[in-house]
């Protein structure tokens, strides 16, 4: 959903600087590849060393940094002259309290764009591409020169606002986590994950490398590869002469004549699909793709007896154990994330 932009009169012209400042701005950063080296390695020298006899240029390491720690230094100054301004790191983000009056600047890649805002509520998100001539970035549309210009719009609500359907999974011991392009329900090492699925009335067991829910805006990501290699395989010749059992033909979903022309950021559903399933005696692979909406859950059983995890968005470090007999809910997120557009 966007929001029209509200007709300017003289006096919404001007910029009151005392109430701008009263707001909090943060300002969302992560660490460089240079910086997590030096974690790793203790120094640059010796991050330098372990990169070179690699084989791999350790200056490009050395100017992306310059250049994302000019960005943030940029966009702390920019935005301490129009309010408050708190500088957190990613790791920090899921355990931090935003303010509802707060408004959300993150110098990016995507990544770290959808990794914030599933910890947002109603507060309004930027992204700022840090180096343009480097990154490319569906979710970071500014540079920190627009700054300047886009964060009194915001204020004055005069900036469009794009709305984004956010998942979410939650667990019968009351644990939840959000996922803001994805879901992942498997095992940590992505082998043979053993659990039931329940989609409406349908209900199966299966066993599978793991199982991936999406949002819209994930759609173009992880879940968009997994469905172009179930196509690219029933689409091929070496396909069509394949005898194998018909059941297994359940695994394509362009066989199941779904239309998602219209799975857009905002759309009021979200998609499931398994990965690699392995029809058997006790295993089947009917259920293996579809959608979810507020009346339409998906409800998984773990049968894993170690190693099961549900993480989002490629984070696996943020994940919820899911091993034997937990059972996880996923819908839509009663929250929406809101880009700045």
């Amino acid at each position: 959903m966007r929001r029209g932009h509200a007709k300017k009169s003289s006096r919404s012209q001007h910029v009151d600087q005392n109430h701008l400042g009263d707001v909090k701005l943060i300002l969302v950063k992560r660490r460089t590849r240079l910086e997590e080296l030096v974690v790793r390695y203790n120094t640059v020298q010796q991050a330098q060393f372990y990169i070179e006899r690699l084989g791999a240029d350790f200056s490009d390491y050395i100017e992306e940094d310059r250049r994302y720690r000019h960005s943030v230094q940029q966009a702390q100054l920019q935005l301490g002259q129009l309010g408050r301004v708190q500088i957190i790191d990613r790791e920090h983000v899921p355990n931090f309290i935003f303010g509802e009056q707060d408004i959300v600047v993150v110098v990016g890649q995507d990544g770290l764009v959808a990794n914030t805002l599933k910890y947002v509520t109603e507060q309004p998100l930027i992204g700022v591409n840090p180096d343009p001539m480097r990154w490319d970035g569906v979710l970071l549309p500014f540079t920190v020169e627009d700054l300047k210009m886009i964060i009194p719009d915001v204020m004055r609500k005069q900036r469009s606002l794009k709305e984004v359907t956010l998942a979410k999974v939650e667990l019968n011991d009351g644990q939840f986590l959000y996922g803001v392009n994805d879901l992942f329900i498997g095992r940590k090492t992505h082998v043979s994950a053993r659990y039931e699925v329940r989609l409406g009335s349908s209900v199966e067991q299966q066993s599978s490398s793991g199982i991936i829910v999406s949002t819209g805006l994930g759609s173009t990501g992880w879940f968009k590869s997994v469905l172009a290699g179930a196509a690219g395989i029933v689409g091929s010749e070496a396909w069509k002469h394949m005898h194998i059992n018909d059941d297994v033909n359940a695994v394509s979903p362009v066989t199941r004549g779904h239309q998602m022309e219209n799975f857009g950021w905002d759309a009021p559903y979200l998609y499931f699909t398994v990965r690699e399933p392995f029809p058997s005696r006790t295993t089947a692979v009917n259920l293996v793709f579809g959608q979810v909406h507020q009346k339409q859950p998906l409800q998984i059983v773990s049968q894993m007896p170690e190693d099961g995890v549900i993480f989002s968005d490629g984070v696996e470090q943020d994940f919820l154990e899911f091993n034997s007999g937990v059972e996880a809910t996923i819908s839509l997120a009663e929250k929406r994330g809101r880009l700045v557009v």
